[in-house]
């Protein structure tokens, strides 16, 4: 073992980034139960505007009574999960390990950006803003059209992972032995969280793909657009209301993470 692999295996099995960690893994489960709170207010038509993605989370957590102690919370937990995971990347022995930690570690960074931008200027800006102002960046590139089309076709493949993670319960493998009803529970969260996950991602990839044909940043969006997107299909908002409970059942599904998630 190299010493930096030494060094990370010591930060990451410390007993303060362990309870840091799991406050970061409460953290992202109030997140993506917001989001699906938004999203199920956009499907019936009672969301005033807002839009439901981690931004949107953040701007109805910043409302909150003692919102910008709770935002520094996060900000806190958020850090942990970015230090967490960066020892997971230095430890990882298979290149995918190491990936899923490092896009992970991305993630995570851009949420706590978000959240100090909230805390220090008092708004930030949506997923969907950002997805378009990357789009737009990658296009002006020489060769930007077929850069993009092969980032949403990522993103879809993204989905696709997801689900099939979901579907096959790979999610068991990151968690510790628990008690039959606990882990019964974790398998219908987990799958649930998954697809909804998957399907937000694939839609994602969809606008991307179709970005790049219109040569349009436009047209691509993040979570907001994908969600309110599934209540203009046939199956109308009712399609939206399934995908968001799965958000909900996800978020309820990182609260059991930070009680049995190995760290």
């Amino acid at each position: 073992m190299s010493e930096t692999e030494t060094l990370a295996r010591r930060a990451t099995d410390s007993p303060a980034v362990d309870r840091l960690a799991r406050v970061g893994l409460v953290c992202r489960a109030v997140l993506y139960a917001l989001i699906g709170v938004l999203a199920i207010q956009i499907a019936f038509g009672g969301n005033g505007g807002r839009e439901a993605d981690k931004n949107g989370a953040i701007s109805e957590v910043a409302s909150l009574p003692f919102g910008s102690v709770i935002l520094w919370i996060m900000v806190v937990g958020f850090a942990a999960l970015i230090v967490w995971q960066v020892g997971e990347a230095i430890k990882a022995h298979k290149l995918k390990d190491r990936v899923e930690a490092i896009s992970r570690v991305v993630v995570y960074a851009f949420i706590c950006t978000a959240l100090l931008t909230m805390l220090l200027t008092g708004e930030t800006n949506s997923d969907d803003e950002r997805s378009r102002d990357i789009t737009g960046k990658l296009l002006d590139l020489p060769g930007g059209q077929l850069l993009v089309g092969a980032v949403g076709l990522g993103i879809i493949a993204l989905g696709v992972y997801w689900m099939h993670y979901g579907f096959k319960k790979k999610f068991r493998e990151n968690l510790k032995p628990m008690p039959a009803k606990a882990s019964a529970m974790m398998d219908r969260l987990g799958l649930a969280g998954y697809l909804a996950r998957g399907l937000i991602a694939a839609g994602a990839g969809v606008f991307v793909i179709q970005a790049a044909v219109t040569f349009d940043p436009d047209k691509a969006g993040g979570i907001d657009a994908t969600l309110r997107a599934f209540a203009d299909t046939p199956a109308g908002p009712w399609l939206l209301v399934v995908v968001a409970l799965g958000l909900l059942l996800f978020g309820v599904y990182c609260l059991g993470e930070a009680r049995w998630r190995r760290t």
